[in-house]
């Protein structure tokens, strides 16, 4: 095998090494129980509706031997009554020990090559560093002013490891109104917390001095990335198991845990 490599509770999809679902997962807000289903699942909170779903590829894993996986993931928000969301400015990240990110041998790219740069400037400088990308809109809202929806492409980059720290970019370009990059950096160690072992923590800056939220999102990660397998997991006992916290810009913290099923084998 290729070297493997509170208030508003969020809901999360992934089991194994959630650590991009969750970065992203800005738009995966509400009140919902630990769930280990593959279908879409909507969840109202008051007037907070949302949909969230997501998986990983192959769903039967050895039960000893770390297993290259495919992550996808995906979400939507909306208030009832058509106003604004808030946006989330951290998040954090228990992901279950039997899940593991790896970047050795992936080339790398820095923060400072994906600021004030549009997608097409993004990949030109960090191609080689891509390992996953999906879709994303973000809602802008200024005072007295209809929100609007802004698209963008979403990139993740490798940005390397040091001293036992694994770093992510994620970057998103919006225009038309809008215009300008958002690069938000997540950043994976060791955490040995019971069934857990990873943390991971999703600096999200402000768009739009604090004006814009995402909405929705999908997003997938690579199994092969120049023969290295950024994420792998094996399946001990029929699930994969994480624990989130979400902190939002109106000061609002939540968090919950969520479980995906697997198959063990072998």
């Amino acid at each position: 095998m290729k070297r493997p490599h509170a208030g508003r509770n969020p809901r999360l999809l992934l089991g194994a090494a959630l650590v991009i679902a969750a970065l992203i997962a800005v738009s995966v807000v509400g009140i919902a129980t630990a769930a280990g289903g593959e279908t879409p699942v909507t969840v109202k909170v008051g007037n907070l509706e949302l949909t969230a779903n997501g998986g990983f590829a192959p769903k039967a894993l050895p039960k000893k031997k770390q297993t290259p996986i495919e992550l996808n993931v995906a979400g939507e928000v909306a208030e009832a009554d058509g106003s604004h969301p808030p946006a989330a400015r951290e998040i954090i990240i228990e992901g279950d020990k039997n899940a593991e990110v790896h970047v050795e041998g992936i080339p790398t790219c820095s923060s400072g090559q994906l600021q004030a740069t549009d997608t097409s400037a993004a990949l030109a400088a960090c191609r080689s560093a891509l390992i996953g990308e999906g879709q994303t809109t973000a809602q802008v809202a200024f005072a007295e002013q209809k929100p609007i929806d802004v698209p963008s492409k979403l990139l993740l980059f490798n940005g390397g490891e040091k001293g036992g720290r694994i770093t992510w970019y994620v970057h998103a370009y919006f225009s038309n109104p809008i215009s300008g990059a958002i690069v938000t950096t997540v950043t994976i160690t060791k955490h040995p917390h019971g069934r857990f072992g990873t943390l991971a923590v999703a600096k999200i800056p402000q768009i739009t001095g604090g004006s814009g939220s995402i909405i929705s999102f999908n997003l997938n990660i690579k199994k092969d990335v120049k023969g290295i397998n950024p994420i792998s997991a094996r399946c001990t006992d029929g699930k994969l198991k994480v624990h989130v916290q979400s902190k939002f810009e109106d000061g609002t913290k939540a968090e919950t845990e969520v479980i995906r099923a697997c198959t063990p084998k072998g």
